[in-house]
């Protein structure tokens, strides 16, 4: 068996790379395939025993019944062509997701004929998408479009492009499975996943003019706080540290000090964290960059060939993240 799989996979490998990558696929006469089911063949094999039969006692209504059931399945064949060729598939592009995590892979299926179409399913090829099981099933209006969402999972951080999908259908009978191969040109960006449990934030590195007066916080966290003053802003007001002290059975609120953060930067530095490889520091960094965006802290980024200067707001940890996922 492991020859014959390897074979198939070979094959499959082969007829995926003739095809042309493209986000918007307009199935047509070229590009859908039909073949019988098993309950097919097995409706093909009873028609040929009612032949046999029929010809044998020479039976008009086993004539009959036969040449009926045949037309019927002639007909099937027909529709369920009909009912995959003519629509066009878009996909959207996805959104970044960290590695192991399944990106959500957003497919447009538009029908711009008259006549509506019926269990449709689109799904990731590969062996655990072999099986219909896994296919996502819709149905498109007439002269409408609808949406599905297919799920891909990567487990290495990078930019991947996505696996070819596949459009099926059984409608109307289930003797018949037509369907497309579809290779999308979007590719995913995937983050390094971060660490279950990091550690605290390191602390923060003086800036040049106040060497002698950074202050560091014994506990290991960079961000300086003080006592709440009436008028400090919300965003300003440390909600973890809050927790803690309402946790305890106080009400103290600490905002950010303000003069210590001008006194010192938070470098996330991939040299100084502690961890023993490359992959595992990637990951400390990027639990690093999502507790500092959490804390709402600046701060800055050192990896491999690559320095960004202290920042925060959902574009900065994009640009971070983008950075380890590609370094």
């Amino acid at each position: 068996m492991a020859p014959l799989h390897a074979l198939r996979q070979r094959l499959r490998q082969w007829f995926h790379a003739r095809l042309p990558r493209t986000d918007t696929l307009l199935l047509t006469q070229r590009n859908v395939y039909i073949l019988p089911t098993r309950a097919g063949w097995m409706l093909a094999l009873t028609l040929l025993l009612l032949l046999v039969g029929s010809i044998n006692y020479q039976l008009n209504l086993g004539y009959l019944l036969t040449f009926l059931l045949a037309g019927s399945a002639l007909t099937a064949m027909h529709s369920s062509h009909a009912n995959l060729r003519g629509l066009t598939l878009h996909l959207s592009p996805p959104a970044p997701v960290h590695a192991g995590h399944a990106a959500a892979l957003d497919i447009r299926l538009g029908n711009e004929q008259g006549q509506a179409r019926h269990g449709i399913g689109i799904g990731v090829i590969g062996e655990a998408s072999a099986s219909d099981n896994h296919l996502a099933w819709t149905d498109v209006p007439a002269q409408g479009s609808t949406r599905l969402q297919v799920a891909s999972v990567f487990p290495r951080r990078g930019l991947h492009a996505l696996a070819p999908l596949t459009a099926v259908t059984l409608f109307p009978m289930g003797t018949f499975r037509v369907w497309t191969v579809w290779r999308p040109a979007a590719q995913v960006l995937v983050y390094p996943a971060p660490e279950a449990h990091p550690p605290p934030l390191p602390p923060g590195e003086p800036q040049p003019g106040f060497a002698g007066s950074a202050s560091v916080q014994t506990t290991g966290e960079f961000d300086g706080v003080r006592a709440y003053r009436r008028g400090d802003p919300q965003k300003s007001i440390v909600w973890k540290k809050a927790a803690q002290t309402f946790a305890a059975g106080r009400d103290d609120l600490v905002s950010r000090d303000a003069l210590s953060t001008q006194r010192q930067q938070l470098w996330l530095d991939h040299t100084r964290c502690g961890a023993p490889d490359l992959e595992s520091r990637l990951s400390r960094l990027t639990a690093w960059v999502l507790m500092a965006e959490r804390m709402g802290l600046d701060y800055g980024l050192r990896i491999p060939g690559r320095e960004l200067a202290p920042d925060q707001g959902p574009t900065h940890r994009a640009r971070c993240l983008e950075a380890m996922a590609l370094v």
